[in-house]
């Protein structure tokens, strides 16, 4: 039965709206057959009998489930299934291998979530057979027992080093995304074998602990443990230091922990959990708006792939009865989400400015994934809409209008460029996302129905802009300047160069006009003893930044951190022009203004080039290394100036939108509510910075909530 609430309006009329969050069934169209399509995983996958290997056992004497990596698109519109590195065919191997434990994992978990949907025999053999396969890439023996090789050659011979090189090598020496997904994988195995087959769970469980051993002495080891990345505090607990990877053993461990899993399991998935949710960074209005964080040696990076973060949080905090988990993940879905829609969707990489802007199922699924379940956990329906409006990528709402999942044959497309050109192939990790996604949908038909409707309307966006420093008209000695690599080893700078502005240089851009006020994020290369710019919309004076204010390195791998820093001035409408100037920075003391403080509930430590810094403890940021790594204590006079780098220039309106024909999604950053014209009449739902339904009219104006979203539908 469909629950109804009462809302009070803005009018002071009253509305009665569906708990879902969604239209009420009476106005969608009618149920849509099943979208989730095994056919091409199940021509992805194959058998084998591997030769004997010291510390690999398999469960059974039956051959091997396993899954081809890549299906290259032919001419003549068929696949071919290949291996990963260059071939050679007079040994019939890869330079990487034909199967890889990461999509074997991840495919077992599609397998086991259709068999729980379908109750499908057929899906319950194949994951069996998978997790058989995956089992015996696992080593059990040794310094390395737990840990998990990652390539196999066709013939089922075990390739630890593979070429090009990936680290760990061996793939087994250490921990590694492939631990972390065959968590995942066994998690939800035994979830489901516990009661299908009974002695093939207690394989599965007895695995899982042997994976959960190595995790607890390889990564939890650190727990309590804390780095300093450019004078911010991170967990030293993540798997590779990823928030990603870890997210992806929550999801096993949440699923093993429901089923009556060991203690030790739930103290794993609890600190896990703790870990990925200390991740959470940015406010309403500063970069990344909420969102967490996926790399703990980076605070310049976000990626949508893997980025399972709030699903991950949502899983934990639903089988741990931990509530304080849902904060960090409500950011990101209600805050964060929002906006990435709004400036494109779910790219590859904002690193930080957005400049890999391919988008891949694995990006589109986690996003999906994360709406959902912290719709469900946290008890908030409105995300079950911007799901519909994420999941729309599928069905041609997209840069290349084009729906990128077939139903009819279960192929998802590997990506579309930023330039909206789609790459055909179809391999493994997006065949196994798309279907994670089409039976998230087949489990959420409203959502579902909501999405196609999406998905074949016209598009339109305007939200997030970036403007390129070296576009600036420069005087008073400022230059284009490009380095060797756009890698810093942290971030990526955005067009492979940046501006160097020196003590009175100037840099002036040349902006599109706008009805709204923008929020104005320069981004900048922090480093000690940089100088100031002072930001000006023609005459009005928009802020100053002050590029020396960063704190200790640590364990980042360059000294600096480049940022987006949002102006305190919003940016006029129909601004024009804008110009930066450069100043000069005489003490270390006087160009460093703030500090950064460890906050942990726990009295954990930090440690920044091998010093404890306790909970609490300020971190003066005058005493970062300088580029030349040599530290400058507070007050210290320094002989000379660095001249501010600048990358780039954000703009966001303080409304953003993304249309999809009848559709909208509206996400604001502004500190008041504000109305927005349809072009029809529509109902639209209003929501707050927390994601919980406000107001609900219909009519030819929808109103937008300070921090908060608006879907019209």
């Amino acid at each position: 039965m469909t629950t109804r609430r009462t809302v009070l309006l803005g009018s002071g009329a009253l509305a009665v709206v569906a708990a879902t969050g969604l239209p009420s069934p009476a106005s969608a169209s009618p149920p849509r057959r099943r979208l989730a399509n095994l056919a091409h995983l199940d021509f992805l996958g194959d058998v084998v009998t591997p030769p004997a290997v010291y510390g690999h056992v398999a469960y059974g004497p039956e051959p091997l489930g396993v899954l081809w990596t890549y299906a290259d698109h032919r001419d003549d519109g068929s696949y071919a299934r290949v291996g990963g590195g260059a071939y050679d065919p007079a040994t019939n191997t890869y330079g990487q291998g034909a199967f890889n434990a990461d999509d074997i994992a991840r495919a077992a978990v599609v397998y086991l979530r259709h068999y729980q949907l379908k109750h499908d025999a057929h899906s319950l053999a194949a994951a069996r057979g998978l997790l058989r396969g995956l089992t015996f890439l696992q080593t059990v023996t040794g310094p390395s027992a737990g840990n998990v090789v990652l390539w196999m050659q066709p013939d089922g011979t075990l390739n630890p080093s593979a070429d090009p090189v990936e680290l760990p090598d061996p793939s087994d020496s250490g921990p590694s995304y492939w631990l972390a997904r065959t968590v995942w994988a066994l998690g939800e195995g035994y979830a489901t074998f516990r009661s299908a087959d009974a002695a093939f769970a207690s394989f599965l469980r007895s695995r899982l602990e042997l994976a959960i051993t190595a995790l607890e002495r390889q990564v939890l080891a650190s727990y309590g443990k804390w780095n300093v990345v450019d004078g911010r505090r991170v967990p030293a607990w993540l798997i590779v230091a990823g928030a990603d990877a870890t997210s992806e053993a929550v999801l096993g461990l949440s699923a093993y922990v429901q089923a009556g899993g060991s203690s030790r399991a739930r103290r794993a998935l609890s600190r896990f959990a703790s870990a990925i949710a200390a991740m959470a960074t940015g406010t309403t209005r500063t970069w990344p708006f909420r969102a967490l964080l996926p790399w703990g040696e980076s605070i310049s990076d976000w990626h949508a792939w893997g980025a399972q973060m709030p699903s991950a949080l949502a899983a934990a905090a639903t089988v741990l009865h931990d509530n304080s988990l849902l904060g960090a993940a409500i950011g990101d879905a209600a805050g964060f989400t929002p906006l990435l829609l709004t400036a494109g969707g779910p790219d590859n990489g904002w690193l930080p400015a957005p400049i890999d802007r391919t988008q891949i199922a694995y990006g589109v699924d986690a996003r999906l994934q994360a709406l959902l379940s912290v719709a469900r956990a946290a008890n908030l329906p409105g995300l079950r809409q911007v799901a519909a409006f994420t999941a729309a990528w599928y069905f041609g709402a997209n840069r290349a209008n084009t729906p990128t999942y077939d139903p009819t044959t279960g192929i998802t497309y590997d990506g579309i460029s930023g330039d909206g050109v789609i790459n055909r192939n179809s391999g493994a990790e997006s065949t196994i996302h798309g279907l994670l996604s089409m039976l998230a949908l087949d489990n959420h038909p409203d959502v579902a129905r909501l999405a196609q409707q999406f998905g074949p309307a016209d598009r339109s966006l305007s939200g997030l802009e970036l403007v390129e420093a070296e576009s600036a008209q420069l005087g008073s000695g400022a230059e284009v300047v490009t380095p060797p690599s756009p890698w810093t080893g942290e971030s990526q700078w955005s067009n492979g160069s940046y501006i160097a502005v020196p003590p009175g240089g100037t840099a002036t851009w040349t902006l599109t006009p706008s009805r709204q006020p923008r929020l104005l994020l320069p981004i900048v290369n922090l480093l000690p003893n940089s100088g100031h710019t002072t930001w000006k919309a023609g005459p009005v004076p928009l802020g100053t930044i002050n590029h020396s204010t960063i704190g200790p390195q640590g364990v980042s791998a360059a000294p600096g951190a480049l940022l987006p820093i949002t102006l305190p001035a919003l940016l006029p409408t129909q601004s024009t022009t804008l110009t930066a100037t450069s100043t000069a920075t005489a003490t270390a003391s006087t160009a460093t203004t703030a500090t950064l403080t460890t906050t942990a509930a726990t009295a954990a430590t930090a440690t920044s080039a091998g010093t404890a810094i306790p909970a609490g403890t300020a971190i003066p940021a005058a005493t970062a290394a300088t580029s030349a790594g040599t530290a400058i204590p507070a007050g210290t006079a320094t002989p000379a100036t660095l001249a501010p780098t600048i990358d780039a220039v954000l703009l966001l309106p303080m409304v953003s939108s993304l249309r999809l024909g009848r559709g909208a999604l509206f996400a604001s950053v502004d500190h008041h509510a504000r109305s927005v014209d349809l072009p029809t009449s529509g109902t639209s739902y209003s929501y707050d910075s927390e994601g919980r339904l406000r107001a609900q009219r219909t009519g030819v104006r929808a109103v937008v909530l300070p921090g908060g979203f608006t879907v019209v539908c």
